[in-house]
C-alpha cells in the first residue's frame, strides 16, 4: 500500500482531519463555559482522536494495523458528528459545515479501509 511508504503527515486524510480538529476547537469556544467538562471535553476528545488514530495506525507499519485504527477513527467520527449535532441544537449554533467535513472524512476513511 502506498500509504505505508509515506509519513502520516503526507496523507490527505490526516491533513483534513487535523484541519477539522482545529476548526472544532474554534467551534468549542462558542459553547458556554459550563460545558467545559461536558460537551466541550467530549467534542474535543473525539476530534483529536481522528488524526491521532490515523497517525498511529499508519505508523504501525502494517495494513492490518492501519485498518484497525481506521475502524476506530470511524467510531470517533460518528461520535463527533453526534456531539456536534447535539451542541448545535442545544445552543442554536450552525454545525452543518463541520458535519460536512466529518461526512467527507467518513467517506475517505471508508475508501481507505477498502483499499487496504
Amino acid at each position: 500500500m502506498t500509504a505505508m511508504s509515506k509519513s502520516y503527515r503526507d496523507l490527505d486524510i490526516w491533513k483534513k482531519s487535523f484541519s477539522l480538529a482545529k476548526k472544532v476547537y474554534a467551534f468549542c469556544k462558542l459553547l458556554p463555559s459550563d460545558e467545559k467538562y461536558g460537551l466541550v471535553s467530549q467534542i474535543q476528545r473525539s476530534a483529536v482522536s481522528v488524526p491521532s488514530n490515523i497517525a498511529e495506525g499508519q505508523q504501525r507499519g502494517s495494513d492490518k494495523e492501519f485498518k484497525r485504527f481506521l475502524l476506530i477513527t470511524k467510531g470517533s467520527l460518528a461520535e463527533l458528528s453526534t456531539q456536534l449535532l447535539l451542541a448545535g441544537e442545544i445552543y442554536s449554533l450552525e454545525v452543518s459545515e463541520l458535519n460536512e467535513s466529518v461526512e467527507e472524512l467518513q467517506k475517505m476513511v471508508h475508501g481507505l479501509i477498502k483499499k487496504l
